[in-house]
């Protein structure tokens, strides 16, 4: 599941590649990448296996953004995909940088009746401290994977550059499904940008919940991401 960027596997090595993405002249970029576990909110959607992943995104305007964006999943059924559709706006309030937007998680071969797919919206800012930059988000479902109910999901982030090309950054996010799983979780890591297009991230998640299982367990995630 990509949440709106803010969004993840590359995120880490944005102050490091330097914003490289949104400096291109085309208002059209691509991403492509692998990873060795797909882990969202702290839980791995892969079964603890490799990911690969990949996505287009159209700047419309000077705020507007639209994208899709593909991965494969595991849940221990027939579903092999996911399939995100989103769309948002990225204002500046003083000094902060906005981003409100919406996203379709649709997910490929999904069991009939298993209510995966789900709507999400999503506020999240960030303000400069320094050379570093912290945020916060808050995204709210109106019924969530699975069919599960009213959802949200509350982050405070933080990203900071040590060198040209290497920076860290982590976050501590608030899951609470109206009829699922409440639980804490957590991420910390280093990313470094090979040059301009191609970044590395690798990343510690975890979560404060045993109900979760194997997946939701500390795990160490490595990715590759190339921008373009």
């Amino acid at each position: 599941m990509k949440t709106l960027k803010l969004t993840l596997l590359a995120a880490a090595a944005t102050l490091a590649m330097g914003g490289a993405a949104a400096a291109q002249e085309s208002p059209v970029s691509f991403n492509l990448g692998v990873a060795s576990d797909y882990v969202y909110r702290g839980v791995s959607q892969t079964d603890e296996g490799p990911q690969v992943f990949g996505g287009v995104d159209l700047a419309i305007g000077e705020m507007g953004y639209a994208g899709i964006w593909a991965s494969n999943v595991d849940f221990g059924d027939d579903t092999v995909g996911e399939v995100d559709f989103y769309a948002g706006v990225t204002p500046t309030l003083g000094i902060a940088s906005m981003d409100f937007g919406v996203i379709y998680y649709s997910y490929i071969d999904a069991p009939s009746g298993s209510d995966y797919n789900f709507w999400e919206f999503s506020a999240a800012g960030t303000i400069p401290a320094g050379p570093a930059e912290i945020g916060a988000a808050v995204y709210y479902s109106p019924d969530f994977f699975g069919g599960t109910g009213d959802a949200f999901y509350y982050e405070v982030n933080a990203a900071a550059p040590l060198t040209e090309r290497l920076s860290v950054s982590g976050a501590v996010g608030r899951q609470e499904v109206d009829t699922g799983l409440d639980y804490t979780t957590w991420n910390v890591g280093l990313g470094f940008a090979i040059n301009d297009t191609i970044g590395v991230d690798v990343r510690w998640h975890d979560t404060d919940e045993s109900g979760l299982g194997k997946i939701g367990e500390g795990r160490l995630a490595a990715s590759l991401t190339a921008a373009f």
